[in-house]
């Protein structure tokens, strides 16, 4: 299994390979994004698109930027989406982590349902908070 960042002028060229799994993780956000926004993201912002691929399948994508805090760097993993994710964790994690530090970056820093919590308890990730959505409406 091998993980690899697109050059974004080869976007287009990969983009049918993972719109499903960006899909899937777009449905995630909960009306915040949908796979169209994630594609212009990746085109308009400074975002990068990794992905994990054996042969000429492609098993995962994942989307970052790198995000400056006033006290800290971070490479945010916007969308991660995929199958099989236990063959392709690992590789990419490497990579993601040797681009951080590449980039001089403090952290690496992700959100997400629950479930990922469990998929990256032994690599040394800490859950630091939870995010709550209170809808707005006319009711007190």
């Amino acid at each position: 299994m091998q993980a690899t960042l697109i050059p974004a002028e080869h976007i287009d060229a990969i983009w049918s390979k993972v719109e499903d799994y960006l899909k899937g993780a777009a449905d995630y956000t909960f009306g915040r994004y949908t796979v169209d926004d994630i594609y212009d993201g990746l085109l308009t912002k400074p975002q990068h698109l990794w992905i994990a691929f054996e042969n000429e399948k492609v098993y995962g994508a994942v989307v970052t930027e790198v995000f400056e805090y006033p006290q800290l760097k971070a490479l945010v993993m916007h969308f991660t989406g995929g199958i099989d994710l236990p063959k392709w964790k690992d590789p990419m994690l490497k990579l993601l982590q040797q681009y951080a530090r590449d980039h001089r970056c403090d952290i690496i820093e992700s959100y997400g349902r629950r479930g990922w919590g469990n998929v990256f308890k032994n690599d040394g990730y800490k859950e630091r908070f939870t995010f709550y959505e209170l809808p707005v409406g006319n009711q007190l």
